[in-house]
């Protein structure tokens, strides 16, 4: 078997080393329904072939937006991108003038979409951009199905086209452009090669346990997103079937019908898991309810390789036969390995999933890295709680004097799409800035310490711009000072400083008795109503960026005080440790 250095060489060599029943498993109409790999690749070579008399030529870009995962976008994939092409996959929740914004700066000439909804948002912009067609996955009346170039596809006259055009593909070749947030602006289009993607592939597979030709996956992440489809990659490497789970909602069903082996989520996923476990032991009673927090509490103390002594593991062991073998089952019993990524996972996530014997195994990377730079491993001593786990093979990290992360490899991509500007801005010769500070433990384990920006991720992945929302909801009379703060946590929260002048005004008018610091940090009425500021300014946000909570703060934030800089600008760092206990208040009361 030739050296596999394009993406579209992992089919390939998964139909002459596994040759799989089912390769890639999706739900249609309530039923699962499978492709082989012998079909997976028929079926790229079909779409190669249809593109091809469309007039793709070398470098042409063909966007796909879909809402969630399934077998006819890796199809695609590999259809596009072994006659040299680019596939620009686009986030379905992303606003129609983002959807215009990256068709036109991708120049891409046709789109596939999954449903309806995509499909109207869609619709709306598609006259201002240029594309010459739009096929959808669903059967939807009136529009052009996916299979259409399936069928165009089915003469394999063209075949030795494909053949030159795959031979033309060259590692270092562009693969895709991947378009990152444009919360501080307009998207990038992080330019990803053939090689950065597969060097991550061969790279982090040694990190991750398989069993080869046997192993099963279920996949809900979004594919859009480089984190999912690099795994996806390293499934089809190393011969695992890949179901797709329906929707978040439906998990738990596709767990157990699925009972996969392994599972790739974000920590908002994991978080949902264990507060779903814990609500179901709040309603045992007696014995059952009292083994059920033992088990808990002895889980939350979970330190690797037994390093908590001979009694700790001996109870460990009564747990995880009495209580944990319970959690597993819920999860399909037969899950060995699961993957976080995306944004920092909670330590009593880490700790309370491995003494459950479903260990998740958390990761560092960014799309610019495509992505991994780092994963923990539970083999050979390579796990460590509250790390990101050591850098993967051929990937160099190095810390800089301010303590960002600079990475260098052949994962870092390319550059930015169009961009040579900001490509100079997060380059210092092969290193990228990462824009995250950390700092590695004496055995090498990297630890994730800071934002060198603002900018932040909640638990779910999505990233939070604080300055965008607070100086919004600074335009209400009640609000003097606001800060945004939600990293790693499942939903973006605040502490706000009140305008004390003009709240006891408001006070007076409505006859409520606010004489005191405490009368204004407790009084449900004048929650009440800043709350309903709040649900006014969230609207002007996505729903992953509105603010759920918040708590009022004793005293005013001040210079002489620590919270504000000479400039009045916040102390973020100095504030969260002023407030932690409402912090504590606002994500676990």
């Amino acid at each position: 078997m030739a050296a596999i250095t394009r993406i579209f060489d992992l089919p390939y060599h998964q139909l002459e080393t596994y040759n799989l029943e089912k390769a890639f498993t999706t739900k249609y109409d309530g039923k699962w329904k499978a492709i082989s790999t012998k079909e997976f690749v028929a079926q790229a070579n079909a779409i190669s072939r249809g593109l091809l008399r469309l007039g793709i030529k070398p470098n042409d870009k063909i966007a796909v937006i879909s809402s969630t995962n399934r077998t006819e976008w890796n199809v695609l994939d590999i259809g596009i991108l072994q006659i040299g092409a680019q596939n620009v996959p686009i986030y379905p929740t992303i606003s129609s003038d983002d959807y215009e914004y990256i068709l036109n700066h991708s120049e891409s000439q046709y789109c596939f979409v999954s449903d309806i909804e995509v499909l109207k948002k869609l619709n709306t912009i598609k006259k201002n951009t240029a594309l010459k067609n739009v096929y959808t996955f669903d059967a939807i009346a009136g529009e052009d199905h996916w299979t259409a170039v399936l069928i165009l596809g089915e003469d394999p006259s063209n075949q030795e086209e494909v053949e030159l055009r795959k031979n033309a593909v060259k590692p270092q070749d562009l693969a895709t452009l991947i378009y990152t947030s444009g919360t501080t602006g307009k998207p990038k289009g992080v330019m990803l090669s053939h090689n950065n993607i597969i060097s991550n592939i061969l790279d982090s597979e040694k990190r991750v346990p398989f069993h080869y030709g046997k192993s099963k996956a279920l996949s809900f992440l979004p594919v859009c997103h480089v984190f999912e489809r690099m795994i996806l990659y390293l499934y089809m490497y190393c011969g695992v079937e890949v179901y797709f789970a329906e929707s978040i909602e439906k998990m738990s069903d596709n767990l157990k019908e699925v009972k996969p082996n392994v599972m790739t989520a974000v920590p908002r996923l994991y978080e949902k898991v264990f507060d779903s476990i814990m609500a179901k032991g709040a309603e045992l009673k007696g014995i059952k309810k009292m083994l059920f927090y033992w088990a808990v509490d002895l889980g939350l103390k979970f330190e690797p390789y037994g390093q908590n002594g001979w009694w700790y593991e001996l109870q460990l062991k009564l747990a995880r036969k009495l209580i944990f073998s319970k959690w597993q089952a819920g999860l399909g019993g037969s899950l060995e390995l699961m993957v976080s990524g995306s944004a920092a996972l909670q330590q009593r996530l880490t700790r309370i999933f491995a003494a459950a014997n479903l260990p998740i195994m958390e990761g560092y990377g960014l799309t610019e890295t495509s992505p991994v730079v780092s994963v923990n491993d539970m083999r050979d001593g390579g796990f460590r709680i509250g790390t990101v786990g050591k850098i993967i093979d051929n990937v160099d990290v190095k810390i800089a004097e301010d303590g960002e992360i600079l990475v260098k490899g052949p994962n870092v991509m390319l550059g930015y799409y169009k961009d040579p500007e900001r490509t100079a801005e997060v380059m210092t010769g092969d290193y990228f800035h990462t824009g995250d500070i950390g700092e590695f433990d004496a055995d090498g384990f990297l630890k994730i310490t800071d934002r060198k920006k603002e900018m932040f991720k909640t638990s779910g992945g999505k990233y939070v711009a604080p300055a965008l929302i607070e100086n919004e909801f600074k335009q209400s009379r009640f609000i003097d000072q606001i800060m945004v703060i939600g990293e790693g946590e499942k939903m973006p929260a605040a502490l706000i400083q009140v305008n004390y002048q003009f709240v006891k005004e408001w006070a007076r008018r409505h006859k409520i008795n606010l004489n005191t610091t405490e009368d204004i940090v407790s009084n449900p009425l004048l929650h009440e109503r800043i709350q309903a500021e709040i649900d006014t300014a969230n609207k002007n946000f996505g729903h992953w960026e509105q603010i759920k909570k918040f708590e009022i703060t004793p005293d005013i934030w001040s210079i002489d005080a620590g919270h504000l800089t000479p400039t009045l600008k916040l102390k973020r760092k100095v504030i969260k440790e002023k407030y932690a206990n409402l912090i504590e208040k606002i994500y676990r009361s």
